[in-house]
C-alpha cells in the first residue's frame, strides 16, 4: 500500500500541476468557461458571473499548489481533503454537463486538450478513485525534503503562479493553444479535408402499419414500408470532422466579407468582443496606431459583437478612421484574450497579435 500511495501521489500531483498550469496560462479563457457554467441555462448562478475571472484565478492557483503540496508531502490532511473536495465538485460538474448536455467542453485542460463531456466525466471518476486511494493510505504520505526546503519550494511555486497569471492577464497567454495563434492561416483553418470523417446519423422512422406503430432504423435512407409515415427522430451517433476555425464571419449590413478581407495583403483587425466591457480609454492609442497603419498601406477594420449604435458612437468619439464589422462574440473571445486587442494579417495569416498593453510593439512594414 505504501508504494501504491507513493506512485499515485506523484501521478495525481503532476496531473493537477499540468492541468492547473494550462488554465493558469489562460485564466481569461477559463473565466469564459465559468461564465458558461454560471449561466441561467446551466447552474443558474448569474450572481457569480461578475466574479468569474477572480474565481478562475483562485481555482487554478489552488489546483497547482495542491499538486505541489501533494508531491512534497506538505500538510497531508489539508492536502488530501482539499483534493477530495475539488474532485467531488468537478465530478459532479462534469456529470451534470454530460448527462444534461449543458456544456460541451469542461475546460479541464483549457484549449490544449479538448474532451467531450463524457470523456471529462470518465477522467474525473478515474481521478476520484486515485484520490480515494491516497485518502485511505494518507498515513504513508511523508515529506520528500526537509521543512526548510519544502517551505522554500512552496513559496517559490506560489510567487511563480501569481507572477505568471499577472503577466498573462496584462499581455496574452504565453502559449497559444487556439487555432488563431501567430503563424496560422484563418482561411486554411476553415477548410475541411476531402478525406475527413463525416458525421453519422441514426434515423428512427415511425410508421402506422395495419393499425400498429412500428419503428424502422436507418442511417439516412427512407425505408421501404407498406404503411403510413408518422414521424422521424434523428440522432448523431458519430461526430464528423469539425474545422478548427468555425463560425468565423466578418459581416456588415448582413453581408459576409470574410473571404475578401482574408485575401488582403496587409490587414489590421481591431477586436473588441463587447464594447460595454472594453477598456475604452485604450481607443485613443488605437486611433494613433491605426492611423499609422493606414498611412503604411494597411486596411484597418474593427470587429465586434456590439451593435451599430455602440460602434458608431465609439468611432465618432475617438475619430476612428475605420469601420466596424459584426462577428460572433464567442469567436472574438477565442481569437484574442484582450478587449480590445489587435491582429495583423497577411492574406489571412496572423503575423502579429497583441494585447492593448503592448500596442507600442506593433510593426507596420
Amino acid at each position: 500500500m505504501k508504494y501504491l500511495v507513493g506512485v499515485v501521489r506523484i501521478f495525481v500531483g503532476i496531473l493537477f500541476i499540468i492541468s492547473g498550469f494550462i488554465k493558469l496560462n489562460d485564466p481569461v479563457g477559463f473565466s469564459f468557461k465559468l461564465e458558461e457554467y454560471f449561466s441561467q441555462g446551466v447552474l443558474d448562478l448569474p450572481f457569480l458571473t461578475p466574479f468569474a475571472l477572480a474565481i478562475s484565478i483562485l481555482v487554478v492557483i489552488v489546483e497547482v499548489m495542491v499538486g505541489v503540496m501533494l508531491i512534497l508531502g506538505y500538510k497531508r490532511k489539508l492536502t488530501v481533503w482539499t483534493l477530495l473536495a475539488m474532485i467531488i465538485f468537478f465530478t459532479f460538474l462534469t456529470f451534470y454537463s454530460a448527462y444534461f448536455n449543458k456544456v460541451t467542453d469542461c475546460g479541464c485542460f483549457g484549449d490544449a486538450i479538448k474532451l467531450t463531456p463524457w470523456e471529462s466525466f470518465t477522467k474525473d471518476v478515474v481521478l476520484l478513485v486515485l484520490i480515494l486511494i491516497i485518502y485511505v493510505g494518507r498515513k504513508y504520505i511523508t515529506p520528500l525534503v526537509n521543512s526548510k526546503t519544502l517551505m522554500s519550494v512552496l513559496y517559490v511555486s506560489f510567487i511563480a503562479c501569481v507572477g505568471y497569471v499577472y503577466y498573462v492577464l496584462n499581455h496574452l497567454p504565453v502559449i497559444d493553444f487556439r487555432p488563431y495563434e501567430i503563424g496560422k492561416n484563418i482561411e486554411e483553418g476553415m477548410n475541411t479535408p476531402a478525406d475527413a470523417p463525416k458525421a453519422v446519423f441514426e434515423y428512427k422512422w415511425k410508421f402506422n402499419v395495419n393499425g400498429n406503430e412500428e419503428i424502422y432504423v436507418t442511417n439516412g435512407d427512407y425505408p421501404t414500408v407498406d404503411g403510413e409515415f408518422i414521424d422521424v427522430e434523428t440522432e448523431e451517433i458519430q461526430a464528423g470532422y469539425e474545422p478548427p476555425v468555425h463560425d468565423f464571419t466578418i459581416e456588415q449590413n448582413g453581408e459576409d466579407f470574410a473571404a475578401a478581407l482574408l485575401q488582403e495583403p496587409k490587414l489590421v483587425m481591431v477586436i473588441a468582443y463587447d464594447l460595454r466591457k472594453s477598456n475604452l480609454e485604450v481607443f485613443k492609442e488605437i486611433k494613433a496606431v491605426t492611423d499609422k497603419a493606414l498611412k503604411s498601406g494597411y486596411k484597418v477594420i474593427g470587429m465586434s459583437a456590439s451593435g451599430p449604435d455602440q460602434t458608431d458612437a465609439l468611432k465618432k468619439e475617438n475619430n476612428l478612421a475605420f469601420d466596424f464589422y459584426f462577428t460572433d462574440e464567442t469567436t472574438l473571445k477565442t481569437i484574442v484574450r484582450s478587449n480590445p486587442g489587435v491582429l495583423v494579417l497577411e492574406k489571412g495569416t496572423i503575423v502579429q497579435k497583441l494585447h492593448y498593453n503592448d500596442l507600442e510593439n506593433l510593426i507596420f512594414e
